[in-house]
């Protein structure tokens, strides 16, 4: 809850505390409802890409997949790069698809220069 306020450590300490708790299930029902969006991460079982399905209250979900080493073109030239393949489905009930784009494209951002979240 409330991640744009926190810091990259303090979001990674809280969410192994919740995924110790999670295990040991000590987790609280209100600790893990009402979320407004949800990651779904299938590429770490080596899935490529898929559409992951919104559950409600969520208003949206990234599907995100598998990492993987493919062809593509730099400065005219062909390259390998290791490439990720992510989709967000919305609710478009509650989110315009216009948002859904920045919010993508907010994450690419990220993706691709990680050292911006410890800034």
């Amino acid at each position: 809850r409330r991640a744009d306020e926190k810091t990259l450590s303090v979001i990674s300490n809280e969410m192994k505390d919740l995924a110790a708790r999670a295990r040991s299930r000590k987790l609280k029902p209100e600790e893990y409802q009402g979320g407004t969006t949800a990651v779904s991460n299938l590429g770490m079982f080596g899935i490529k890409d898929f559409a992951a399905v919104i559950n409600p209250p969520h208003a949206t979900i990234l599907a995100v997949g598998a990492g993987e080493q493919r062809a593509v073109v730099k400065g005219g030239q062909l390259a390998v790069a290791t490439v990720m393949s992510v989709t967000l489905s919305t609710d478009h009930r509650a989110v315009d698809g216009a948002l859904g784009a920045e919010l993508l494209a907010a994450f690419k951002k990220t993706v691709e220069n990680p050292m911006s979240m410890l800034v």
